[in-house]
């Protein structure tokens, strides 16, 4: 049974910074998977905000976050990560890991109906 399951989440002050995590299960990050974070904050539609893709390891952001978040993983651990620095309040979010069956570029890992499994999410919360 495939269970991806955030963690990490919490309330940081403006230019503070934070590592979540996304553990797998039921299958390894290591095989043919892109794996994203994605974003939505209260009132707005979901955002892809990361990915890391298959194999090759291909990394894309929303240029939101570029140069402040940094995504990775280790296949020894199953576990996706978003390293998020510079935070600032527009960061404030649920944030959701998702995989993605094969390869993508950042049109495609961006769109969340291409997605096969999500996590229930971690909450960031960015506030003085």
């Amino acid at each position: 049974q495939v269970q991806l399951v955030e963690s990490g989440g919490g309330l940081v002050q403006p230019g503070g910074s934070l590592r979540l995590s996304c553990a797998a299960s039921g299958f390894a990050t290591s095989d043919y998977y892109t794996l994203s974070w994605f974003r939505q904050a209260p009132g707005k539609e979901r955002e892809g905000v990361s990915c890391i893709s298959a194999y090759l390891g291909n990394t894309y952001y929303a240029d939101s976050v570029k140069g402040r978040f940094t995504i990775s993983r280790d296949n020894a651990k199953n576990t996706l990560y978003l390293q998020m620095n510079s935070l600032k309040p527009e960061d404030t979010a649920v944030y959701y890991c998702a995989r993605r069956p094969g390869g993508s570029n950042w049109n495609d890992c961006r769109r969340s109906g291409s997605m096969d499994y999500w996590g229930k999410g971690t909450l960031v919360t960015v506030s003085s």
